[in-house]
């Protein structure tokens, strides 16, 4: 060669030098050749490396010449594309770059929480001090997974290149401390902030089968996360960097996400503080700070127990608020708390329980704004505003007055305190608008509820006023009984039922439509059924004489009267409750009008057939039974109920009324999407009775006890749609419960059962109330059955709505309720769900009502 030899790096990664004086030909480079060439364009593994730059210690990879027919030949057999590399030349410019995959990697799509976040193709750092089989085995498996690598054979490139690229997953070779300390490489690296969501994998040696495999507490003292025994297969090093990828990697970019977060919460203007399960503070944001005069470190890791407590809250407050929590509700109210002044403020807290693992609550998390109604909150209010706003006056006062005056619609509240000279005016203008409302001459209800409240504020300090005012807004609203739900993901079974049940569906206009046969079957001549309940089969007679133990097992009944237990189950029951004799019909009447009604249940509905409405026939039989039931209705209510227990499902097409909206149904065009099926349930079921005379069990009734008759069965029908769910619940506990349980604590009342029920039998409001909670029970008592029943019910309504799931994909119609998928559903979380949100209160306040009755547990 000529003078002063330059260095290259030709495009397929050969190191040669060129004499500068020399043509660029090729045929006149002269490669060197004593053990120089490379595949990576990294790696010089001769002595020569010395004379090469420093910049060369890492860059973007190249495909070797060798190697391409090698890589055509996986991709070739493992089915995937390739798509050729772009170059780069060896250069200074050249440190930053970054490899790019012959596969296309995508961008994915992951969940936390609520938060939809999009991940971005993994970077990998390869740190090898020579070339070899391991380090080509990552590289190929980095190509094929689509993955971002760069590669290092120093330590301190190794370190550079982190801090510039910042990987989500290191591949260091442990396996010989002969050219570096993969160890000290590893702490260097968790030494820097970016670490810390880094995965870290230490190549380590293959040991023989004799030899004892070592302890992996060296590398994760060292940083290291994992470990991975030398194997040079490019299939061994993918499966192990894909199955990071889906571990560690993505916990950590969940973790990350995190920061967004605690970056919100940062800025919030309201106080948010965290505690632990057993309320230890594991977090507070700078607004907590501020409203308290804490800083974070004094309060983080503290009990709330060891924070000084105001003396202002009632003496019971905590104890339950905590009751209320650890039931896993949300508590929120006016909370008095100590400052770490001394002062006391109020606040308006909200406490909410989150659950955490093993389904358990593992936090509480306390939203805190000031009730900026006194003098010494409104101090506190304007000096925490003070502070954070330091230098700018106006804005502090902005803000303070913002809290002053905080209820929207009542700017005169503030007039009571104010000092200026417009209060009289202003106190004029309350007075006039409030004499406008009360002389409307509207007399719902809830407008007198609310002009009574209106009037209560004219005279009541700022605090009440204010109570008050969120009390209106809560009546302004339209669902007065229907409890919020949470985040939907936060429980998707309860979601999706509710979605289900208690709800008409999306509107969806289509062309869709569900038509199901009405099986209007008025012959009942091929059905043996008895003449009279005399004439009942031994083995059937024997399994009845227990059908008033809550233990009755109408599956038993169903097998043995071949799925046509409603029957003989209605003639035993209503022959006890002299069904016949208060209707004046014969026996005869009665069996053919129960053998109509349990022809037209669809026996192949797995769940809504006529097995379900003898069990809840059964049910409110039980039901009825009792002393304090028995007690409050009269004859004409219990034979209302067993009626409309009879009727109450029948012709369920076994889909919910959301289905039929969505699929615009005939039924849901007729009843205007509102109660579609209970409405067709009754409509039915009197369209049966009254079109042939020898099954009309009414026809020997006068008219006025028809009507009554008749309205109190559809009022209960009606009563089983699960939208007004929480209303008829809501009610019967105000209007039964609570005033039993005022009379009978009362140290005037003498507590008699038979005054509270003649008291309830006064008001033929409560009797209605009492015959909708009792025809609720029974129609969902199904949790509370003997296990080996519940579990049978449980299985048996799973499948319907399974069944219900795939007619709605094959029809493109909106799934309703996507948890009852039957490849992924579990019936049992679906069950619990079901139970905490419907079951468990409306029994509590049942069982509140009937205390003499055995107890139907659904714990």
């Amino acid at each position: 060669m000529g003078c002063a030899p330059s260095i290259h790096v030709s495009h397929s990664g050969v190191i040669y030098c060129r004499d500068s004086e020399e043509s660029n030909s090729p045929h006149q480079t002269t490669t060197i050749s004593q053990g120089t060439a490379t595949l990576h364009g990294l790696f010089v593994k001769t002595d020569a490396a010395d004379s090469i730059p420093s910049v060369l210690a890492y860059q973007s990879r190249q495909p070797p010449p060798s190697a391409a027919p090698r890589r055509k030949e996986r991709r070739e057999s493992g089915g995937a594309s390739t798509r050729s590399r772009t170059p780069h030349c060896c250069s200074v410019e050249a440190e930053t770059q970054t490899s790019s995959s012959s596969v296309k990697a995508s961008t994915t799509e992951v969940q936390v929480g609520p938060m939809r976040l999009t991940q971005y193709p993994i970077q990998v750092l390869l740190v090898f001090a020579k070339e070899d089989n391991q380090s080509n085995g990552f590289w190929w498996a980095c190509d094929r997974a689509g993955y971002r690598c760069n590669i290092a054979w120093t330590p301190e490139s190794a370190l550079e290149c982190f801090l510039d690229k910042h990987q989500e997953i290191i591949v260091i070779d442990h396996r010989n401390s002969r050219y570096f300390d993969a160890e000290d490489i590893c702490r260097s690296i968790r030494a820097v902030e970016p670490s810390e969501h880094a995965v870290i994998l230490a190549v380590v040696p293959h040991i023989s089968a004799d030899q004892e495999e070592t302890s992996v507490l060296p590398l994760l003292d060292a940083g290291f996360d994992r470990q991975f025994m030398e194997n040079s297969s490019v299939t061994a090093c993918y499966n192990e960097l894909v199955q990071i990828e889906h571990g560690e990697v993505r916990s950590h970019f969940k973790l990350r996400a995190c920061n967004a977060v605690f970056t919100a919460l940062d800025h919030c203007q309201e106080a948010v503080e965290i505690t632990s399960e057993d309320h230890v503070i594991q977090y507070v944001n700078p607004a907590f700070e501020r409203m308290m005069g804490y800083r974070k470190g004094e309060l983080i890791g503290k009990e709330l127990t060891e924070l000084p407590k105001s003396d202002k809250n009632c003496a019971d407050l905590l104890d339950n608020i905590n009751t209320f929590i650890k039931k896993g509700k949300e508590w929120q109210g006016v909370y008095y708390a100590k400052r770490k002044s001394g002062d006391s403020i109020q606040q308006h807290v909200k406490i909410t329980p989150v659950i955490g693992q093993g389904g358990k609550i593992r936090h509480f998390v306390s939203l805190k704004r000031l009730h900026c109604t006194n003098e010494n909150n409104k101090q506190v209010y304007k000096s925490h505003h003070e502070e954070k706003y330091t230098g700018d006056n106006s804005q502090s006062e902005s803000n303070s007055y913002k809290c002053k005056n905080r209820r929207k619609d009542s700017v005169d509240v503030k007039s009571i305190t104010s000092q200026s000279s417009d209060a009289p005016s202003l106190q004029t203008r309350r007075y006039s608008s409030m004499a406008r409302i009360h002389s409307m001459t509207i007399e719902a209800p809830i407008t007198k509820v609310i002009n009574i409240i209106n009037a209560a504020q004219e005279n009541s300090p700022i605090t009440v006023a204010e109570a008050l005012d969120r009390v209106l807004e809560i009546l302004r609203t339209t669902e007065l009984y229907s409890p919020q739900l949470g985040t939907k993901d936060e429980d998707p079974h309860t979601s999706d039922l509710v979605g289900g049940l208690m709800t008409d569906g999306l509107r969806r206009l289509s062309g869709n439509e569900y038509v199901f046969s009405k099986n209007m079957n008025l012959s009942h001549s091929h059905l043996p059924v008895p003449n009279t309940i005399n004439d009942v089969p031994p083995c059937i007679a024997q399994l009845l004489d227990n059908e008033e133990s809550w233990d009755f097992n109408i599956f038993e009944l169903e097998a043995v009267t071949n799925k046509r237990p409603l029957v003989y189950l209605g003639l035993k029951v209503f022959a006890r409750f002299g069904v016949s004799e208060f209707l004046n019909c014969s026996e005869v009447t009665l069996r053919a009008w129960l053998q109509v009604i349990e022809a037209n249940y669809h026996s192949s509905n797995s769940y809504h057939n006529s097995t379900h409405a003898a069990d809840v026939l059964h049910a409110t039989a039980f039901f009825l039974g009792k002393e304090r039931v028995k007690g409050s209705l009269d004859h004409l209510d219990e034979v209302a109920a067993l009626i409309a227990a009879t009727i109450h499902d029948v012709d369920h097409p076994g889909r919910t009324n959301s289905f039929l909206c969505n699929a615009g149904s005939e039924l849901a065009v007729l009843y205007n999407d509102t109660a579609v099926l209970e409405s067709h349930h009754t409509a039915l079921a009197f369209q049966l009775t009254t079109k042939d005379s020898k099954c009309n069990i009414f026809k020997n009734i006068d008219r006025n006890r028809y009507r009554t008759l008749r309205q109190a069965i559809i009022d209960m029908v009606l009563a089983t749609e699960m939208t007004k769910h929480f209303e008829h619940v809501n009610k019967f506990v105000n209007s039964i419960n609570k005033p039993m349980a005022c009379e009978e604590t009362s140290p005037h009342s003498e507590g008699s059962d038979t005054e509270c029920t003649a008291n309830i039998k006064n008001f033929p409001d409560n009797q209605t109330l009492i015959k909708r909670m009792m025809i609720k029970c029974a129609d969902v008592a199904n949790p509370c059955r003997p296990l080996e029943l519940c579990i049978e019910w449980a299985g048996r309504i799973s499948e319907e709505y399974f069944a219900q799931t795939d007619e709605e994909k094959r029809q493109g119609l909106p799934v309703v309720m996507p948890v009852f998928d039957r490849n992924t559903c579990s019936i049992p979380k679906s069950q619990i769900s079901f139970i905490d949100y419907f079951i468990t209160d409306m029994f509590d306040a049942w069982d509140g009502f009937r205390q003499d009755c055995q107890s139907c547990d659904c714990s």
